[in-house]
């Protein structure tokens, strides 16, 4: 048995088993720390991966060489391109997994990692030397040493659950809460505070009156989430359903609503704004009358249905009360009740963009217990962090996302530089430059530098490079090929579309809103030639790629160039050059927060929410800037 390793993971969550994978892969040995082997990232709420913005974090992680992206589409039971009738930016893939079968393929890819090893026992504290980790012990008290730890925690730490006045400690529903780390970190002198969170009830879906309910199908299409275009589903796809609330199930949850953990003042913490439970909603939005339910498979045969819109807290009689007076559920059965569960992280403001601790050396956070939410927002930091866990051993440089590269970099400087006040959760809204980070991109932006790395294979790297190959060459035979009217014009007229009055270039026709790529191959065989020339396997994905590069070349080009001129104040290193309690031509919010954060550039500091524009050129004064 070994005890010493290059790399400690605890919790075999999203974000642990994204590092622990980096991590091995990149050289280090690696242990994994798990309570539960048979739950290792486990769906703790919906059986789902993606969506809004999330979706494009779990195309940059696949991009990198994580492996979120392949077990999903490996497990997917439904997907979904969310937002296509908006621009390209705002794409957002999302699927629904078989639950079980996600668990199951994301073992085999940890049991099956050369120097990857893990163990099944639950972590009691850190061991620390002089501000550095040194290793790990265990409840069975075991001792393992490691030259750096990553702490993915989860919703472990001090968990407590709730159903109405029933409250059980645990870090999910029948599984045991963490002790022991937290208040070791908080003598050191971390800054620990408590979130919560919730899931819904879960249904029978033998008992639920579907003729009642709204059916959605999936998309049937070429999108999943890996670039590598072998990686499908072989499993049996299912529909979702839609149901509403209505004022019978309003008015019986109003009445419960003093029995709410949330609001008799049982449950103290922060809770999510963008996933609120639906007593929350009710207080915030008294006047709606109803409101959508998603009715979600759990996995391929399994009867177990997941509720989304309908997490809870209140007492379970209520919940099922409330859930008999919407017409599909009439005679529902339930599996179990919803539930919120409070639990312990700490302020993200205690790290650096690499996602080591200021306080202990070589010591990393990932996941939930820095104030996110979400199982993509997890994985991206988990990955994140144990590529930096291992660069820390190998003597390599951190490896940094920056804005402008990936959602998974802007996630990371909004944690460290801004903090969190509630549960974060990534949006569209939240990138400045989401016009560059596409999903459908995300292996040019960053396969390269994880095939720098050493995580992306070469075989990830070379089919990129064909790839984006392809798409030029697309775009260059559009750009050279010239439409004559006596070709195009009969065929623009049986198709209802304004004729031409002088011939032009194939790239100004795909220019127009109405036409593509596919339809004008239609109508011109010298392109319907070339799209048959290309890989069938991924020929889709190349004509869609290629169609977003000239459409939108314009938007892209003015958001690089301002990407560019803001990446400047980036490069301006800050940290360690001033006391700013001495500056006082600063505002003293601006000292406050400046000595808190202690940013590494002015751009960062130029993002720490109470810094001004002035404040920011008075630091470049001093600078000599």
């Amino acid at each position: 048995m070994n005890y010493a390793y290059d790399v400690i993971v605890i919790g075999a969550g999203h974000a642990g088993c994204e590092a622990a994978a980096a991590a091995a892969r990149l050289g280090s040995t690696t242990l994994l720390i798990t309570m539960d082997m048979n739950k290792i990232a486990q769906m703790s709420c919906n059986p789902a991966v993606g969506g809004i913005a999330k979706g494009q974090i779990v195309r940059e992680i696949d991009a990198l060489g994580g492996q979120m992206g392949i077990v999903t589409d490996r497990s997917s039971i439904q997907f979904r391109m969310l937002n296509r009738s908006k621009g390209p930016a705002m794409w957002s893939p999302r699927s629904q997994a078989d639950r079980i079968r996600f668990i199951a393929e994301w073992r085999n890819i940890l049991e099956n990692t050369p120097n990857l090893y893990m163990w099944q026992d639950s972590a009691v504290s850190l061991t620390i030397d002089n501000g550095v980790v040194k290793g790990v012990k265990t409840a069975f008290g075991v001792e393992f040493t490691a030259k750096s730890v990553v702490l993915t925690a989860g919703t472990f730490l001090n968990g407590l659950m709730h159903v109405g006045p029933v409250q059980i400690e645990g870090g999910r529903v029948s599984e045991p809460a963490s002790h022991g780390i937290t208040e070791q970190l908080r003598d050191l002198g971390f800054t620990v505070q408590r979130m919560k969170t919730g899931t819904p009830v879960r249904l029978d879906e033998r008992t639920v009156d579907f003729s009642k309910a709204t059916i959605q199908e999936g998309d049937a299409d070429f999108h999943h989430f890996s670039f590598l275009p072998t990686v499908k589903s072989e499993l049996k796809q299912r529909p979702c359903w839609i149901v509403y609330t209505n004022s019978e199930v309003h008015q019986i949850l109003r009445e419960g609503l003093p029995e709410s953990p949330l609001y008799n003042g049982q449950i103290k913490s922060i809770g999510p704004r963008y996933c609120p439970s639906i007593e929350t909603k009710l207080v915030t939005f008294p006047d709606k009358e109803q409101h959508q339910l998603f009715l979600e498979p759990e996995g391929e045969s399994t009867h177990e249905m997941y509720l989304n819109g309908f997490s809870s807290s209140m007492p379970w009689k209520v919940q099922f009360e409330a859930l008999s007076k919407i017409p599909a559920f009439e005679n529902v059965q339930a599996y179990r009740p919803g539930y919120a569960i409070e639990y312990d992280f700490f302020d993200p403001t205690q790290l650096h963009h690499n996602l080591e601790t200021k306080l202990v050396k070589n010591l990393f956070f990932a996941g939930q217990v820095n104030g996110t939410t979400g199982y993509e927002e997890a994985a991206g930091q988990g990955l994140v962090a144990g590529i930096n866990a291992h660069q820390t051993v190998a003597g390599g440089e951190s490896f940094v996302l920056g804005r402008d590269e990936a959602y998974i970099g802007v996630l990371i400087d909004d944690l460290v530089t801004k903090g969190v006040d509630e549960p974060y959760r990534m949006f569209t809204s939240r990138a400045e430059h989401r016009i560059l980070l596409r999903q459908d991109d995300a292996d040019r932006r960053l396969t390269p530098k994880g095939y720098a790395l050493g995580l992306a294979t070469q075989e990830r790297y070379d089919l990129m490079r064909s790839k984006w190959e392809a798409v030029e060459k697309l775009v260059e035979f559009a750009k050279e090929f010239s439409v004559k009217t006596s070709l195009i014009n009969p065929e623009f007229e049986r198709a209802g579309f304004p004729i031409l009055a002088h011939g032009c270039k194939l790239y100004d026709l795909i220019l127009r809103p109405q036409l593509s790529i596919f339809l004008l191959a239609e109508m011109i065989p010298e392109l319907q030639k070339r799209i048959l020339d290309l890989e069938q396997a991924r020929r889709e994905e190349i004509v869609e790629a290629a169609e977003i590069s000239i459409k939108y070349n314009g938007y892209i080009a003015r958001e690089e160039a301002i990407a560019k001129k803001l990446s400047r104040l980036e490069h301006v290193k800050i940290r360690g050059k001033f006391k700013y309690s001495d500056i006082h031509s600063l505002s003293t919010e601006a000292r406050q927060k400046l000595e808190k954060i202690d940013p590494e550039t002015v751009g960062q500091a130029s993002r720490i929410p109470g810094i001004s524009p002035s404040d920011v050129n008075i630091l470049l004064l001093l600078l000599g800037r």
